[in-house]
C-alpha cells in the first residue's frame, strides 16, 4: 500500500482542533499545598485527568504484569515471563524472593517516544491553580485551548488513539501529512520563529491577533469569528494546495456548525480533480467520547483509498464532509444537533454518498449529479477578472466595476459578496393594506446594499411550497430589489425536500437550504455581477424587464445544476 500525501488546512472555530481546559491536577495541588479539586459532595476527586505531554528526559518505570485487563491472569499460561519482580521495599529484582513480590515489566520511556498522558502540574504565576483557560472568570486575557495548526492534534490522534486492531499510528501508517494555517482557531500572540514552526509556512510568524489572524470561540467572552475577507484567503490557500504536485488530497477542519458552508463553497470554487474532505467534531479532543479523531482518520483513509476516483483518476464525488463514518456530499450536508451523529443530508433526495464501516471498509452508494470542483461553472479559474456591481449614486443607480481576481488569478478579499438571508413567516406585514413603504427593515437592507458599491444579493426563506414570502408587501419589495440590480434567490422553509418554484425575477434555489443558497448566490455574483438595474425600479420598462429576466435566467441555469 502506498501512503497518501495529504495537506491539512486549519479552519476557524474548530472544536476538532480544541481541547478541554488544562486544569491543575490534584497531584500538583497536593505537592504545592493547594485546595484539592472536589467532587460535588465535597470529597476529593478520585482521579486526575491525564493530559498529553512530553518527557524532558528518559525515565524507567515498572508496570505490574496482567494489569492491562482484568482477565489477562485468567490465561496466565499463555504469557511469557515478566522482566522481574518488585518487592514491598520498591526494589526491582530479576528473581522472585517472596510471596509479596509483584511480577513487573521494566520499561524505559524516552522523550523521542512521543507524547505521554500525565497529570498536569502547571500553576498560575501567582502560585494558584489553573481552573479554566483564563486566570479568572471573564479575565481579558487567557490561555488558548485551540491549536495554532493541525500538527499537535494529528500527533495526539496518531500517538494515543487505538484502532480496531489494537494498534496506534492510525494516521502515519497510511499517510504523510503536512500542516497549513488557513484561518486557524489558535494563534501565536507573541509570534513564532521560523525554526520552531510545526506547519509548512515560510519565515517567522509575526505576533498574531485574535479576530484578525486566528479565530476561536473560547474563552466564550473572547470569542471571534472570521469576517468576509477571510473567505478569499482560505479559498486561495485551498486552491494552492490542490494545485501542488506534492499532495493527493486535502483535509479541511472547521467548527461543526460551519464546516458545511466552507465545504460547499470549495465545491463551487476550487478547480481540482483531487479529493477534499471536511471534518469537524462535536466534542473537543481529549474530552469523553470525542468524535474528531475518528473523523480525521476516516478522511485520511478516504483519500488514500482512491474510492473517489473515476477511470481517469479524477474526483467523482466533489468535496465531501466525513462525520461519524458517513460520507456526505458538500451540497447536502447540514448540522442539526450538537452531538456525535448530529449531521443529516438535506434536500430529501440523497446526500449521504457512502460509509466507512466499523472495520474501516469504505463504500460509495451514490454519486452527486450536481456540478462540482473541476466541473463547476463557478470554479476559480473560470471567474472573470472583474464584474459590474450596482450602486446608488447622485444620478440614481449606476454600475461600478468590481475586481474579482488579481493578476495572479487569486480571489480578492474585496470581491467577496454581501448576501443576507431574510426568513419570513406569517403575519409579517406591519399593517392592513400591504403597503411596502411600511416594511422599513427590508427597505433599509436594500438601501444599505445599494450604498456599498459591492456585489450584493438577498436570499429569502419563505413558505413550503416553495420559497414565496407570505406577505404581499414584502414580496413587492423583493421584486423592487431585483429591479434595482440585486439578485434575489428563494428557498423553502428550513430544509425543504421539494424544489423552489421558478419566477421570472427571482432565482429558484432548488432544494438548497437558505445557508447553501447564500453561498451559491455569492459565487454567482462573482461570475455574473449584479443584475441590470432599471432606471426607476418602481416603474421598470418592458425593455428593462426583459434584460432583468434574461440575467436572472443565467443565474437560474447555474442554480439548477450546482
Amino acid at each position: 500500500m502506498t501512503k497518501a500525501r495529504i495537506a491539512h488546512l486549519a479552519g476557524p472555530t474548530a472544536t476538532i482542533q480544541n481541547t478541554p481546559p488544562l486544569v491543575t491536577s490534584n497531584k500538583a495541588r497536593a505537592k504545592y499545598g493547594l485546595p484539592l479539586l472536589p467532587n460535588p459532595d465535597g470529597s476529593a476527586m478520585k482521579y486526575d485527568a491525564l493530559r498529553a505531554q512530553r518527557l524532558a528526559a528518559p525515565v524507567k518505570i515498572y508496570v505490574e504484569q496482567f494489569s492491562a485487563h482484568p482477565l489477562e491472569a485468567d490465561v496466565a499460561e499463555l504469557y511469557g515471563p515478566p522482566d522481574g519482580y518488585m518487592g514491598p521495599d520498591g526494589v526491582f529484582k530479576t528473581a522472585k524472593s517472596g510471596d509479596d513480590d509483584k511480577p513487573v515489566y521494566e520499561i524505559e520511556l524516552k522523550p523521542e517516544d512521543g507524547l505521554y498522558p500525565l497529570p498536569y502540574m502547571a500553576r498560575q504565576a501567582n502560585g494558584t491553580a489553573w481552573e479554566e483557560e483564563c486566570v479568572a472568570p471573564g479575565a481579558p486575557q487567557g490561555r488558548q485551548g485551540f491549536f495554532p495548526d493541525g500538527s499537535r492534534s494529528f500527533e495526539e490522534i496518531d500517538r494515543l488513539s487505538i484502532g480496531t486492531e489494537g494498534v496506534a499510528s492510525q494516521l502515519s501508517s497510511i499517510a504523510e501529512i503536512d500542516f497549513y494555517r488557513g484561518a486557524p482557531p489558535g494563534g501565536f500572540t507573541k509570534g513564532k520563529p521560523a525554526h520552531l514552526r510545526a506547519d509548512k509556512g515560510e519565515g517567522d510568524i509575526a505576533p498574531e491577533r485574535r479576530g484578525h489572524n486566528f479565530f476561536g470561540y473560547k474563552p466564550y467572552h473572547l470569542a471571534t469569528a472570521p469576517p468576509r475577507p477571510m473567505l478569499a484567503k482560505v479559498t486561495n490557500d485551498m486552491q494552492a494546495l490542490v494545485d501542488s504536485p506534492d499532495y493527493d488530497g486535502v483535509i479541511w477542519t472547521q467548527g461543526s456548525p460551519q464546516v458545511e458552508e466552507s465545504a460547499y463553497w470549495f465545491n463551487l470554487l476550487i478547480d481540482t480533480a483531487k479529493p477534499i474532505c471536511g471534518n469537524a467534531a462535536q466534542r473537543p479532543q481529549g474530552q469523553i467520547s470525542n468524535d474528531g479523531p475518528k473523523n480525521i482518520v476516516d478522511s485520511a483513509s478516504y483519500i488514500q483509498s482512491k474510492i473517489w476516483a473515476d477511470d481517469q483518476g479524477r474526483d467523482r464525488c466533489g468535496v465531501v464532509v466525513i462525520q461519524e463514518q458517513q460520507i456526505f456530499a458538500a451540497r447536502e450536508v447540514a448540522k442539526v444537533d450538537a452531538r456525535p451523529g448530529g449531521y443529516v443530508a438535506t434536500g430529501g433526495h440523497g446526500g449521504i454518498i457512502g460509509q466507512i464501516s466499523h472495520t474501516g471498509r469504505l463504500a460509495l452508494t451514490y454519486l452527486p449529479v450536481f456540478k462540482h470542483t473541476f466541473r463547476s461553472e463557478l470554479r476559480l479559474s473560470q471567474l472573470p477578472a472583474s464584474v459590474s456591481a450596482v450602486k446608488r449614486g447622485a444620478a440614481g443607480l449606476e454600475q461600478v466595476n468590481v475586481a474579482v481576481k488579481d493578476a495572479a488569478g487569486k480571489l480578492l478579499a474585496s470581491a467577496i459578496p454581501v448576501v443576507s438571508i431574510i426568513k419570513d413567516g406569517s403575519y409579517s406585514t406591519l399593517e392592513f393594506g400591504d403597503d411596502p413603504a411600511l416594511e422599513a427593515d427590508l427597505i433599509a437592507s436594500i438601501e444599505h446594499k445599494l450604498s456599498l458599491g459591492m456585489l450584493t444579493g438577498i436570499v429569502i426563506e419563505g413558505l413550503v411550497p416553495y420559497g414565496s414570502l407570505p406577505s404581499t408587501a414584502r414580496h413587492k419589495l423583493m421584486l423592487k430589489a431585483a429591479f434595482s440590480g440585486l439578485p434575489v434567490a428563494k428557498v423553502g422553509r428550513n430544509a425543504p425536500e421539494g424544489f423552489a418554484d421558478p419566477h421570472d425575477f427571482q432565482i429558484a434555489a432548488t432544494n438548497l437550504t437558505a445557508t447553501k443558497a447564500r453561498l451559491l448566490l455569492m459565487a454567482c455574483l462573482l461570475k455574473f455581477g449584479s443584475l441590470p438595474a432599471a432606471k426607476d425600479p418602481d416603474k421598470p420598462t418592458s425593455t428593462e424587464l426583459d434584460a432583468i429576466r434574461k440575467a436572472v435566467a443565467r443565474y437560474q441555469d447555474v442554480f439548477s445544476t450546482h
